[in-house]
């Protein structure tokens, strides 16, 4: 049986799942290079460093990706191939050179839609339907290089980020296990990118998740479960206070007749009349003190609704 060496690169979910896709598709990994993980973060992943102590794979976890130290440690081992899955950092051209055969990444979209960062997210907030794993060669240029495979997955009008993630960590492993065996006979299809112009996206950051009331039912929705926890959360200042809003569902039902956005109570639920009208209904949300009780709320509202 042919077989390869890899050097991955791997944080994630998706890391630890192509990781172990690579294990079992007899690929030789002499090392396996991580990131520390962020204290600041909440760690509702798997870890990558765990699965390749488990499986007795050397680890390296540097502070820059571009260290000498790391550039000689992959000129020495030359391996075939270096892989990417969900690593947190652009591989320079040394790093890209020293795999034999090629350099590999594993994008959470469907390339050439939602290249650079948080593209599940961004898929989310832009109410897409559709998402996917990408399988791509590595250039300079971010998630620029030649397709191998693709596999789409949908997004349900529900679905927040959490669960297309895991979505696409099962794409993500398919993909690779399917097309492992293409890549170590030199047989695997590539195909070049034709890059569209406004789908590279940035970095989110947790203000990022603030509401704006003046938009319609569905943005609302698509931004609460675009950052919905683990992630950090959709909020908004009601009454001098910060709420979380961790969940929503758009609702059919009466325009509202304020003049402006605002939060009322009715048998028992609590709904946001948005700034066009539409309305959303709040299924989980938290304040400084922790859950809300929803109902509670609702009657007060009812009594009395809040302009938003």
């Amino acid at each position: 049986m042919t077989t390869a060496s890899a050097v991955v690169f791997a944080y994630h979910d998706v890391g630890v799942r192509c990781l172990k896709a690579l294990i079992s598709g007899g690929v030789s990994i002499p090392l396996v290079v991580t990131v520390a993980d962020d204290p600041r973060e909440k760690q509702w992943f798997g870890s990558v460093a765990a699965t390749a102590a488990d499986y007795g794979i050397r680890t390296a976890i540097p502070a820059d990706a571009s260290s000498p130290d790391l550039q000689k440690d992959l000129a020495a081992l030359r391996p075939d191939f270096i892989f990417s899955f969900y690593y947190r950092s652009l591989l320079g051209p040394g790093l890209l050179r020293s795999a034999r055969r090629g350099a590999l990444n594993m994008h959470g979209s469907l390339l050439p839609r939602y290249r650079g960062r948080a593209p599940v997210n961004w898929a989310i907030l832009r109410g897409e339907r559709e998402t996917g794993a990408t399988l791509h060669y590595m250039v300079e240029r971010a998630d620029a290089g030649d397709i191998v495979d693709q596999l789409a997955v949908p997004i349900l009008q529900d679905d927040d980020a959490r669960e297309v993630f895991n979505k696409v960590t099962v794409a993500a492993e398919t993909i690779l296990a399917r097309s492992l065996p293409g890549l170590i006979a030199g047989t695997a299809p590539r195909r070049p990118q034709t890059l569209l112009p406004g789908e590279y996206f940035g970095r989110r950051t947790p203000e990022d998740g603030r509401i704006d009331w003046r938009q319609g039912a569905l943005a609302i929705h698509n931004l609460v479960r675009a950052v919905a926890p683990p992630f950090p959360g959709a909020f908004a200042d009601v009454r001098g206070t910060r709420w979380s809003i961790h969940r929503t569902r758009v609702v059919a039902r009466p325009s509202g007749t304020a003049a402006r956005a605002r939060l009322i109570g009715e048998a028992g639920r609590c709904y946001a009349e948005c700034g066009d009208g539409t309305a959303l209904q709040i299924l989980a949300a938290a304040d400084a003190a922790g859950p809300m009780d929803l109902a509670a709320l609702a009657a007060e509202l009812q009594r009395q609704p809040v302009l938003l």
